[in-house]
């Protein structure tokens, strides 16, 4: 039996490896898929998911949008500190990467000029953006006080 924590709730699942490879594994507490759970990996939004990703998601927990290119060297420096960050949510809270090269419509709505752009969600709203590197105790920090 494995542990997994509810993306959406934060509630801990014993799940069984064999029966979750036939049957799709749900959260106990609130009913929410458990293949959501990324794994500790951020997860790839679109200009077509981001509603639902991101805002509708952003009412049961933070998510935090890494807005990205792949040209970008300071992107590819911040990547691993994003994946961190992501393994060791728990569940408190979500990561996403938006690339704005293809997703130009959400990159103007939020105004986008300058990447790496961290924009932080809660509750459907954009409450917090960090523009340019920064460490990931910073990130974490800012993070943080959305929980």
């Amino acid at each position: 039996m494995a542990i997994q924590t509810c993306p959406k709730c934060g509630a801990r699942n014993r799940v069984n490896e064999v029966v979750a490879l036939a049957n799709k594994p749900i959260c106990g507490k609130c009913g929410a898929s458990l293949d959501a759970n990324t794994g500790g990996k951020p997860e790839v939004v679109s200009d077509a998911t981001f509603t639902q990703d991101v805002i509708a998601d952003s009412s049961s927990q933070p998510v935090l949008v890494d807005a990205w290119a792949e040209w970008c060297g300071p992107c590819r420096m911040i990547a691993p500190l994003l994946d961190q960050l992501a393994a060791e949510s728990n569940g408190r809270y979500k990561i996403a990467k938006l690339n704005v090269d293809e997703n130009p419509r959400t990159s103007a709505q939020f105004n986008i000029r300058s990447i790496p752009t961290l924009l932080i969600f809660k509750n459907g709203k954009l409450v917090d953006s960090i523009i340019g590197v920064q460490p990931k105790q910073a990130i974490a920090a800012r993070l943080a006080a959305q929980i």
